[in-house]
């Protein structure tokens, strides 16, 4: 199965980490927005989208290149690393897996755990979730990345 990865990782490389921790069950290639190749993507019968959490969205590099990519078919998956929970009501994910919805994607799932944070109000106090993602994250992000893998994709 081929996978690739866009994972926009800017403050303490937290996302990059997950990231590589799912690429290892996936087999995939992790590459940023700016390396990523839409034709590789077309190509793909997987292609996760991860970034950290800034202002309870996820990072505009990634957003701005999901928007940019040609409509489409195929497999998804969204992951996000954050200071705070996401909320249930309103997930940071939920417009990106919309977006990737309207251009063809078949999102498979979303993944987020908890990350070291520094935003303003938090840097005051040395930031939050200092040692996150732990061992515990690392295991859970591999563990959704074998049950996309293990998932059969639509029938082409």
């Amino acid at each position: 199965m081929k996978t690739v990865i866009v994972c926009a990782s800017v403050s303490h490389g937290n996302t990059r980490r997950v990231a590589d921790s799912m690429a290892q069950v996936l087999g995939a290639r992790v590459v940023t927005p700016e390396q990523a190749d839409p034709a590789e993507l077309a190509c793909a019968d997987l292609v996760g989208f991860g970034s950290g959490v800034f202002h309870s969205r996820l990072h505009p590099r990634l957003t701005d290149f999901a928007r940019a990519l040609p409509a489409g078919r195929g497999r998804a998956f969204v992951f996000a690393t954050s200071g705070l929970p996401e909320f249930p009501l309103l997930p940071f994910t939920r417009p990106l897996v919309r977006l990737l919805e309207d251009k063809g994607f078949e999102v498979d799932g979303c993944f987020s755990c908890r990350a070291f944070d520094t935003w303003a109000p938090f840097k005051l106090l040395g930031g939050i979730n200092k040692r996150r993602p732990d061992a515990g994250d690392l295991a859970a992000a591999r563990a959704f990345a074998g049950q996309l893998r293990d998932r059969r994709g639509p029938a082409s």
